[in-house]
Parts: C-alpha cells; structure tokens; sequence
C-alpha cells in the first residue's frame, strides 16, 4: 500500500514508517524538519515537508495515497490546537485528493466510559489526567470531532501511556469501548496495531482501543 504518515519523527512515528517500510509498503513521511526523521534512507521511504496545519501544504502528501495515519501530538503541556487544525487540513487535502482511508491516533486518557473501571471512570481520568493534561486533551477531543464529522473512512485508535519499549505483539484491542485495566502499550506495538488497522473494514468509522 501506499502509506502517508504524519508525526514522522516523534516515537511512535518513527516506529510506523520503519514497521510499514519493513511490511513493504511505499511510504511518504510528512516533516516539519527532515533532519529529524530517525529512519534510514529508503527506495520505498519519500519525505515531504510541510505545515500540517495548511490544506495545500500537505496535499502533495496526500496525493495518490491509499490510507493515510496521523499520530501527531502535543509534546508540553501549554494551550495547543495543533491535533485539531493538522485534521481539519489533511481532511481537506484528502477530499480534494480523493483519498478515503484515514487512520488518526488519539488517547484513551481524554474519554471515559463503561469500559473503564469506576475509579478509572470518576477519579483518576476527571480528577487526575484531565486537570493534569487538559490542553492536549481538549486538543484531542477537537480532533476527534473534525475526524467524526468527515465524510472519510476513518478509525481513531486510542492508546493509553505510551512506553519506548519494544514490540510484543501481545496487546488487546476493544472497539467503540475503552479498555478496563489498560494502562500502558509500547509505541511499537501502538504502531503495529495502527498498521493492522488500516485494512481491518470493520474498524471503518468507529474507535479502538489498544493496551496490555
């Protein structure tokens, strides 16, 4: 497949263009800095740089794509519309471009529902992550709602605290429901789960979550 991939060079981006280059894939990383782009010079591995934020900025990115992921993120923890405005405008580029599938990585800590356990659900996300990570938590329910609100082919997958571990291959997943006891994943097996999703119909317009 022909995979574009924005957040390239953060860790679980890093991550998805080595494990999608390694499955074979055609891959085009979006940067802001090319020097940044931990990852080997690759025939399959195309860099382009753009502002995620400008609709024509990444549309040359976009084009041609068969599925396109996004794991951009907020890395402190001031005000922030990075998450939200990088989907409005890829949205954008996709339907101009015609391309359908997208693939956005959020975060379980910003939703609570029945899947979490009752101290999870009433103390520890409301009181706890959410007064501790608000601005990249509203940021992230913002994108949520561009992504929801599109006409594409889209599945946001939810990941709890991320590890720079490595892969194991042993992760659950839960879909439309958060997951009880799911605390941690390793951004390579994040990334591993993100890829198996792309071409997983029946993850098309719904959320996922992933943990050990």
């Amino acid at each position: 497949m022909r995979l574009t991939i924005f957040g390239a060079t953060g860790g679980t981006g890093t991550q998805l263009v080595g494990q999608a280059l390694e499955e074979g894939h055609d891959v085009t990383a979006v940067v802001r800095d090319p020097a940044r782009l931990d990852v080997p010079a690759h025939e399959r591995l195309r860099v382009v740089t753009a502002d995620v934020t400008d609709a024509a900025s990444v549309a040359p990115a976009v084009e041609g794509a068969d599925a396109v992921l996004s794991v951009l993120g907020h890395r402190d923890r001031g005000p922030t519309t990075i998450c939200r405005d990088a989907a409005r405008a890829v949205i954008e580029a996709m339907g101009k471009a015609g391309v359908r599938r997208l693939v956005v990585c959020s975060a379980a800590g910003a939703f609570a529902d029945g899947g979490d356990g009752l101290f999870t659900r009433y103390v520890v996300k409301p009181l706890i992550l959410g007064p501790l990570l608000k601005n990249a938590f509203e940021d992230m329910r913002a994108c949520e709602r561009e992504v929801r609100d599109s006409a594409l082919e889209w599945t946001l997958v939810r990941p709890p605290r991320l590890l720079d571990k490595e892969a194991t291959g042993r992760y659950r997943t839960a879909t439309d429901v958060n997951l009880r006891g799911g605390r941690t994943i390793s951004r390579a097996d994040l990334a591993a789960c993100m890829l198996g999703v792309v071409g997983d119909d029946g993850s098309v317009r719904h959320h996922v979550s992933v943990a050990y």
